[in-house]
């Protein structure tokens, strides 16, 4: 019987119970056959006893392969991406707030609109500081002073006492928002796993949702109080979860990346053994990024000295992204910027800031009833950007970002073409009208959310080079916020101008040259490791700018690094 197991492990063959082993034919039996007999007793009856008791036999001489551990970086992106709820819930909250407000300071339609879409245009003093800070203090320490600021942004806003220190209120609350906006989707991507990167860099977006449904909720809430206490209430108790969440996010783990960058190996190997699917693959993205930063493969001590440029950081990043790019960095910048311009005007604000104003339009007049459809509007942005979460690593980013376009083109077209009958027949209730306005409002959220919305986080933080990828993820996000603002601050103007369904015919129009946009320079990104994106926008080997280029020779610098390695 050892024999017949030591044979058997030697062969390959899965060692079987004694119970599996006394019902094969004997030694003896066998060697009277003839050599055919047994070759074809071998492939037929022993590999048929083999299938059907490998899953018991597994156990004791096959270990399994270890199941892949995401339950840490998992519960790392839940906590960076809960910034996000701080952008939803402005966007949702000042959604019904704004009937309070303007009957309240009695401000002009002009005034609510900047008050509406500046927050956009502040936060990007927030997603350019950002760059620098979480390659200064860390992304880890970036998302608790978002929290710190957008806090006290809400707190003016909930005391505001006139039309100018709500603004103020605003400012301090964008800049805040502008540093969540951009590190979130960073910090995510860069402590998760390929396997699961789609998944887990999705979720800034899903709290995004999450935050306006708050925010609606708020609204409906907090409706019946006193016109002058109402919307104070309803701005100010943003400030809760920006506490919350600074005190929750000091439990995380630094960036993998960051630590490299910063020499700190053996805290990286750390969070990477945590946030791996096996060991194998913690030390190829180990690896990875250390050749990424310019580090020597060579080098594995526990602290190493990471080669200095010739040029200083940020002018080495500025010229690697816009003044000298190459062909591949320059199609990936444009991929990053294209997205997040086309997410935000293709009117999805339009639709989610002022959605009262749409249902207004489309005939629903009770402010109570009002605010109850909005809320609709913001459960079914949530429930689809939760099954979106479930798509982006099974069906890819292409598919699900064309066929999302796509239906918000149609969905566009049929509450531009309602609110057009409706509006042109002020006096007349027509209820086929209404019921299109209404039922493509919810269709262009769900399509919305099924694909550009979170896909929009995860292709831009995905696609850079990790010595470019703070820098590059802050202009996208800058776009993003500018494009969010022009069309939150001209909406009302625009909809007098060309009628408000004149004016979702236009952003149906804006998502077709998406959609197109899309289709013919977009690439498919999922399952690539980060170091690698940029091959799929045709960048060779030998391509110095996608990589960090060290001064001198590379000989000495290896030398001065090993010297100065602590083991």
């Amino acid at each position: 019987m050892q024999a017949r197991r030591h044979c058997e492990k030697t062969m390959g063959i899965a060692t079987l119970p004694d119970t599996a082993l006394s019902s094969l034919p004997h030694r003896n039996e066998v060697s009277r056959a003839p050599l055919n007999h047994w070759r074809s007793l071998r492939s037929t009856e022993q590999s048929k006893k083999l299938s059907t008791m490998a899953s018991a036999a597994l156990p004791e001489a096959v270990e399994p392969k270890k199941k892949g551990n995401t339950r840490f970086a998992f519960a790392c992106a839940i906590l960076a991406s809960m910034t996000s709820i701080l952008l939803g819930y402005d966007i949702g909250v000042m959604s019904g707030a704004s009937l309070y407000i303007q009957k309240d300071l009695k401000i002009t339609d002009k005034e609510l609109e900047v008050l509406m879409g500046i927050l956009n245009v502040y936060s990007l003093i927030g997603s350019f500081a950002a760059g620098r800070t979480s390659d200064w203090i860390g992304r880890r320490y970036t998302i608790v002073f978002a929290a710190a600021i957008f806090f006290a942004g809400a707190f003016l806003m909930g005391f505001a006492v006139n039309y100018g220190m709500l603004m103020f209120g605003r400012f301090v609350a964008g800049v805040g928002v502008g540093y969540a906006l951009m590190i979130a989707p960073v910090y995510t991507a860069e402590v998760s796993p390929a396997s699961a990167r789609g998944f887990l860099t999705s979720f800034p977006e899903v709290f995004i949702n999450f935050g306006i449904l708050l925010g609606y909720v708020s609204n409906y809430a907090f409706s019946r109080l006193p016109l002058k206490l109402g919307w104070r209430v309803m701005l100010g108790i943003g400030a809760a979860p920006s506490v919350v969440l600074a005190l929750m996010v000091l439990g995380m783990p630094e960036s993998p990346r960051w630590l490299v960058m910063k020499g700190r190996l053996a805290d990286a190997k750390v969070v990477l053994g945590k946030t791996s699917d096996t060991p194998e693959e913690a030390a190829e993205r180990l690896a990875d990024i250390k050749a990424a930063a310019g580090i020597p493969a060579e080098l594995d001590g526990d602290v190493v000295t990471v080669p200095k440029r010739e040029k200083s950081e940020e002018a080495r990043v500025w010229k690697e992204l816009i003044l000298s790019p190459t062909p591949a960095m320059r199609r990936i910048l444009l991929s990053g910027i294209g997205i997040h311009f086309f997410q935000q005007a293709s009117g999805i604000d339009a639709v989610v800031l002022y959605s009262p104003r749409v249902f207004k339009s489309a005939g629903i007049t009770s402010d109570n009833q009002v605010l109850g459809t909005t809320c609709a509007v913001g459960v079914t942005k949530t429930l689809f950007i939760l099954v979106a979460t479930f798509l982006l690593d099974k069906v890819g980013r292409r598919p699900l970002l064309l066929s999302s376009v796509g239906g918000m083109i149609f969905s566009l077209v049929g509450l531009a073409t309602g609110l057009t009958v409706i509006g042109h027949y002020p006096d007349a209730k027509i209820p086929w009208a209404i019921a299109v306005s209404i039922a493509s409002t919810m269709a262009y959220v769900a399509f919305f959310s099924i694909g550009l919305g979170p896909i929009t986080w995860v292709y831009s933080s995905e696609i850079f080079p990790l010595q470019v990828r703070a820098m590059g993820c802050a202009l996208g996000v800058a776009t993003n916020r500018v494009t969010s603002g022009v069309i939150s601050m001209t909406f009302i103007s625009l909809s007098n101008a060309i009628t408000i369904g004149g004016a979702f015919f236009l952003y149906g129009g804006i998502a077709v040259l998406a959609w197109v946009f899309f289709f013919s320079f977009l690439p498919e990104t999922r399952g690539r490791t980060l170091e690698s994106m940029s091959k799929l926008f045709g960048a060779t080997d030998d391509e110095d700018d996608l990589r960090p280029q060290q001064g001198g020779d590379t000989k000495d610098k290896k030398l001065e690094m090993a010297a100065a390695t602590t083991n």
